[in-house]
């Protein structure tokens, strides 16, 4: 019995050792758009050998219901996850992925839940049992944060910051509710109801009020952080389970979120507890000095006068931006971009850290049109080329374009750094109507005299443009 014990232990760790470099591997996939798809499909392998290796643990089967729990959870699963992710369009990814990445931190705030019912009465001080109810805070403000911000990115709320009075003393209240709950229920105190007032209630209700004071041009970075929220809580969870899966597959998800939150905190010039703290987005601002005197004198173009402005250009960028993923224009931009090659025009495509709603927003739906990768320029690359760029395509880009950020001091994005396609010979912009970004303030870069706005479905207005260059 003994050395069959062993040879199971040997084999389950085995299989896990597999599953952990088959995630490592993949994740090195997503590293660019030829090879994500591949690291994706590697990762799932993975992830279905460590579920089978817990599933091979000793007494995972242990009660009549245990079984049908499991099976209950594969098809449930399996009949919400694949038709949502069949069916969901790339302008509704980043809520797609906040909504999954709340789903995670929901596990993890019920697993916990569980553990304790199942041990009540225990005494926890000292025991593995402790990591469950930090897990519970972490994951239970991670899925109710996430929650949130799916709601605002879904538009069911406000992407304007939602703030209460004393919204930071009210934080740090819940917070320390959270902390006494755990603090007590580690020391010994018996109490279904502290757990579930104290640690479950208490992070749910503060991930909310953390997540609602945040302005949508904050998502992307809410998105990532969340992300590492979850991939923690899962990892403390694998300690207090003994898993070594959810241990590793946790502190990858947690890292590789901390380092993608800390990087697109940097492209934005803001700090992490700056962002937590909330306010970029939602006021209103009109632009001043220069730039405020030509408000009102937004020059108006027509498709073929822009078609006869690229034909004679020698290089063009175009910066895509949230409104070409709304309009699903990413075909039609790569449309022409061929068609400008064919007359000899060098073009490149200017890709702003947080540009779209989540993080490689844009490079995604590039990649979707078959973009070549190696005109996807990043915004510390591209910036040197605006001056000697004849012409600047901005496609649905507000707030990554906003000159404000450069010269306006009372703006609620300077310091952020922009793509500067201010800076090239002539901008024509593509949006809808004058509406502001996601962040809600104005741009100074649509009145500028080198400026022209293009009205219309980002789509058509683009379909438009090839089918008279074509004709020139």
């Amino acid at each position: 019995m003994l050395i069959a014990a062993a040879v199971s232990s040997n084999v389950i760790n085995g299989l896990y050792i597999v599953a952990f470099a088959l995630f490592i591997f993949g994740l090195s996939g997503l590293t660019g758009p030829r090879t994500a798809v591949r690291g994706n499909k590697i990762a799932a392998v993975g992830m279905a050998i460590a579920f089978i290796a817990t599933l091979l643990q000793p007494g995972i089967f242990h009660g009549s219901s245990t079984p049908w729990l499991i099976a209950l959870g594969l098809v449930l699963g399996t009949a919400i996850g694949i038709p949502a992710a069949l069916r969901v369009r790339m302008t509704a990814m980043p809520q797609m992925v906040a909504i999954f990445n709340g789903v995670g931190g929901g596990a993890v705030w019920l697993i916990a839940w569980v553990e304790y019912r199942h041990r009540f009465g225990g005494h926890y001080a000292l025991k593995p049992e402790i990591a469950s109810l930090i897990a519970a805070v972490i994951g239970s403000i991670s899925f109710w944060g996430s929650n949130i911000a799916f709601g605002k990115l879904q538009e069911l709320l406000p992407g304007r910051p939602i703030k209460l009075p004393f919204q930071s003393v009210i934080n740090l209240g819940l917070l320390l509710v959270c902390l006494g709950s755990l603090i007590a229920l580690a020391s010994g105190v018996h109490s279904q109801a502290l757990f579930i007032g104290g640690i479950l209630a208490a992070a749910a209700i503060l991930g909310n009020m953390v997540v609602l004071p945040i302005g949508g041009a904050d998502m992307p970075v809410v998105i990532s952080l969340l992300n590492a929220f979850t991939g923690l809580s899962a990892a403390i969870t694998g300690i207090a389970l003994n898993n070594t899966a959810l241990i590793v597959a946790g502190m990858i998800v947690g890292a590789s979120g901390t380092i993608l939150t800390n990087l697109m905190a940097k492209a934005m010039n803001r700090s992490v507890p700056a962002i937590v703290a909330g306010g970029f987005g939602g006021a209103t601002v009109t632009p001043t000095g220069r730039e405020g005197a030509a408000a009102g004198t937004v020059r108006s173009t027509t498709p073929q006068d822009v078609a006869i402005q690229l034909a004679y250009a020698n290089q063009v960028v175009i910066a895509p931006g949230y409104g070409m993923a709304v309009a699903q224009a990413q075909h039609a931009v790569r449309e022409l971009e061929r068609a400008l090659e064919k007359k000899g025009v060098t073009v490149k495509f200017a890709i702003h850290p947080v540009a779209g709603r989540m993080p490689g927003h844009m490079n995604v739906l590039l990649a979707e049109a078959d973009v070549p990768y190696d005109l996807l320029k990043e915004m510390d690359e591209i910036n040197p080329e605006f001056p000697r760029t004849d012409v600047t395509l901005v496609i649905g880009a507000n707030d990554v374009t906003n000159p404000a950020a450069k010269n306006e001091p009372g703006s609620p994005i300077y310091g952020m750094p922009i793509l500067e396609v201010d800076r090239s010979g002539a901008v024509i912009v593509l949006k809808r109507s004058m509406a502001s970004g996601f962040a809600g303030i104005d741009n100074p870069l649509f009145y500028q005299e080198k400026t022209s706005m293009l009205f219309g479905d980002a789509k058509q207005s683009v379909s438009e443009v090839t089918a008279e260059l074509e004709a020139l």
